[in-house]
């Protein structure tokens, strides 16, 4: 027994003591992997929008810094009327806008997936919009809308005398509502299969037990797939409330913010802002103000959504 037991000592067995105390070394490859993309982050994202906040503290016009302000840039935008007028053109363009692209993307992806004819021939259609450019979605839908003499102007707005005049761009209780349709049939196909796609992933499983408990398609859509859909579909309307509420190309390419300040969002007032007037000191404060408003919405959303609907 005391050989055993010399031997062991002799040949370095070591106990649980002594292999804790040993040093892991850092595996270094994953961080090599993520550090392009991180340095890039930093360096396309995190710089600018500190050097956003410099600007915004200072007096800067007609790209001259000048003197340092503290906060009188924030007070001017604050208390600026056509400021609130874009918050809220960009928030009723969020408020009409996603909840429609979500209901009808949500009903079209049940609709796919119960196994339509020509499944495979409308699934690759659906990508065209979200495939075109901005630009070429602007010169489609106002060649679309045209005066008198567009296919949807002469056909349907001056045959139920929507607007007469002139086109519905030009109209300021309609300019709005068109650029929310226009986003609506953008967007609406790309919600349709990111939700398709979800429910094409769903297990089979729970499924087979509702239909065997006798669960109706109701119940089961409610108790099942909605729950299991809901990462899903929580993280793609967070991405198009982001997306739709700093839309710029349509509204610039269709009515630069027009007629007035009627659909001036907030993308189209920054760009007046920086560059019409040069005034890339208030440009720079609105820039910070809309980041702030969307970290905590972004904060609460996800917290609503973690605690609440069990969605993450």
């Amino acid at each position: 027994m005391s050989i055993v037991i010399q031997n062991a000592s002799a040949t370095g067995a070591s106990s649980p003591r002594s292999v804790a105390a040993i040093p892991k070394k850092t595996n270094w490859y994953p961080y090599i992997l993520i550090a392009p993309t991180f340095l890039t982050l930093i360096i396309v994202s995190l710089v600018p929008f500190i050097y956003a906040v410099y600007l915004s503290l200072h007096e800067a016009r007609y790209g001259v810094v000048k003197n340092f302000v503290w906060f009188d840039n924030y007070i001017q935008l604050l208390t600026d009327p056509t400021f609130w007028n874009a918050m809220y053109v960009s928030g009723l363009f969020v408020l009409i806008a996603v909840p429609v692209q979500f209901v009808l993307g949500l009903g079209g992806a049940l609709i796919l997936n119960r196994g339509v004819v020509g499944r495979s021939l409308i699934v690759p259609l659906l990508f065209i919009p979200a495939m075109m450019a901005p630009v070429v979605v602007g010169l489609l839908w106002k060649i679309m809308l045209a005066g008198s003499w567009g296919v949807l102007s002469y056909n349907v707005i001056e045959r139920f005398n929507i607007v007469t005049d002139a086109s519905i761009f030009g109209s300021p209780h309609y300019a709005l509502y068109a650029l929310i349709f226009i986003d609506i049939w953008q967007w609406t196909p790309f919600m349709m299969l990111a939700f398709f796609a979800g429910l094409q992933a769903l297990p089979s499983g729970p499924y087979r037990a509702a239909s065997v408990d006798g669960a109706g398609p109701f119940r089961t859509f409610f108790k099942l797939t909605l729950p299991l859909l809901a990462p899903l579909l929580f993280i793609i309307s967070l991405l198009r409330i982001i997306d739709a509420f700093k839309v710029f190309d349509t509204i610039f390419i269709l009515t630069r913010g027009g007629p007035g300040t009627s659909t001036e969002a907030l993308s189209i007032l920054a760009y007046k802002m920086t560059f019409d007037f040069w005034d890339i000191g208030h440009a720079s404060a609105m820039a910070v103000v809309v980041w702030i408003i969307f970290f905590i919405f972004c904060n609460i959303f996800y917290q609503v959504a973690k605690k609440k609907l069990n969605a993450f």
